[in-house]
């Protein structure tokens, strides 16, 4: 079976999730895949749009087309994936307004054209019913074999609170400012970690800036006591696939998180950590697992659980495979 990837770039993070992590496993299984970048430009369009047929599935990752394109790809792909892991038929967190008639129609547009529809949550799938059945939900996976389990060091009082994430997303935490101000009140102890390319500054928290890499990714998460995850209730954020709980969750750190989206799925409140709504909620929360070491470790350790049976590539790889598979079979 050979498969063609249509990718945002090979160095973005949606990609290595939702797409290059699986191509090992793929192959394993007698997939042939290749993966390119979206083509730009007119002529370079045409050319990767008329060699799709030599492929049985062309797999389209979140970018959705205008119609004469949408008819091109359709009249020469065989069988036609669509994966999406963002509310990409609502304008971002930052507008006023999320509603637009023009994405909600080019969303549809591509998913009446595909053949299957990957979705990264709940929220998504239920945004897509309503134009197909033809929908799976498979999270972005974590690859538990480069996460490994953080060491709980002896109980001390000097507590990381920590974030990772693009600066596209770092309002959300931005707007936590007087939360960590109160907590940096009464608590002298406490550091915000920030791990990305744009920071903030707090008056009563030390703040360590650190920019992201991804050689050093996962050790930066494992040096966090209590990992980060603020939303918005609105449309944007609930289609967010909670890449940053995941990945916190899976080296054994305990979260607080906004209980919007995909978090309310990952996250048993309690368990794996906190729901935080008000900026009351966010305070307590944080301050209980701020004075409790074991019920931090704890936490931490049902949420890695919790990723590996629910959320890891191991768990996941076969669910993709075998959407491949049946629509071959199908083309058959």
């Amino acid at each position: 079976m050979k498969i063609l990837f249509l990718v945002q770039g090979l160095d973005v993070a949606a990609s290595k999730y939702r797409v290059l992590q699986y191509l090992p496993y793929l192959k394993e299984h007698g997939i042939e895949a290749s993966v390119q970048r979206f083509p730009k430009g007119f002529f370079n369009k045409l050319k990767v749009f008329k060699s799709v047929n030599q492929y049985d599935i062309l797999f389209i990752q979140r970018k959705r087309f205008p119609v004469l394109w949408l008819k091109l790809i359709r009249k020469n792909a065989r069988k036609i994936v669509y994966d999406f892991d963002d509310s990409v038929m609502y304008r971002n967190s930052k507008y006023v307004s999320h509603e637009s008639k023009t994405r909600v129609k080019m969303f549809k547009n591509m998913v009446n054209a595909s053949d299957h529809v990957i979705a990264g949550n709940e929220y998504l799938q239920k945004n897509t019913t309503p134009y197909t059945q033809d929908v799976t939900i498979i999270p972005s996976p974590i690859d538990m074999t480069s996460y490994p389990q953080k060491r709980y060091t002896e109980k001390n009082d000097n507590i990381t609170l920590g974030w990772v994430g693009a600066h596209g997303s770092i309002h959300y935490l931005k707007k936590m400012k007087p939360i960590f101000e109160a907590l940096g009140k009464r608590n002298g102890k406490l550091r915000l970690k920030i791990i990305c390319d744009t920071f903030f500054d707090c008056e009563n928290m030390v703040v360590d800036k650190k920019q992201w890499n991804e050689k050093d990714e996962v050790a930066d998460i494992q040096s966090f006591d209590i990992g980060l995850m603020p939303l918005m209730d609105d449309p944007w954020s609930h289609g967010k696939c909670g890449l940053k709980v995941l990945q916190c969750l899976a080296t054994g750190v305990p979260v607080v998180c906004s209980p919007a989206g995909i978090n309310k799925e990952i996250v048993e409140n309690g368990v794996h950590g906190f729901w935080a709504n008000t900026q009351e909620e966010w305070i307590e929360k944080l301050e209980t697992l701020i004075n409790d070491h074991d019920l931090r470790k704890r936490m931490g350790k049902e949420g890695r659980k919790r990723v590996i049976e629910h959320y890891s590539l191991k768990a996941n790889a076969p669910r993709m495979l075998k959407i491949f598979q049946q629509l071959s079979s199908s083309a058959n």
